[in-house]
């Protein structure tokens, strides 16, 4: 076991409050991820009320590892030009 001090965070997701452990100071961070979560969900129960938690659960984790897929390509993209820049 680590010496770190552990964090206990609680936040609402969905209506359901959640306690997350971690290091002491990423309290703030993971209200902010708690957050994002939070809205993206209701982003998308807002156009597909019939949802479950589950399948709202599952639709809300693809469209953000879809967001973040698109995000690390742009930044690949830019790395790259970067580079083609450098070696000018």
């Amino acid at each position: 076991m680590t010496d770190e001090k552990k964090d206990r965070v609680t936040v609402e997701i969905n209506n359901r409050t959640y306690t997350i452990v971690g290091d002491e100071e990423s309290s703030s961070h993971v209200r902010l991820v708690a957050s994002l979560v939070d809205q993206k969900m209701k982003e998308i129960q807002g156009t597909n009320r019939h949802l479950d938690t589950a399948n709202l659960a599952v639709l809300t984790a693809l469209n953000t590892m879809n967001d973040y897929l698109k995000l690390k390509e742009d930044y690949a993209t830019l790395l790259g030009s970067m580079k083609r820049k450098e070696d000018k």
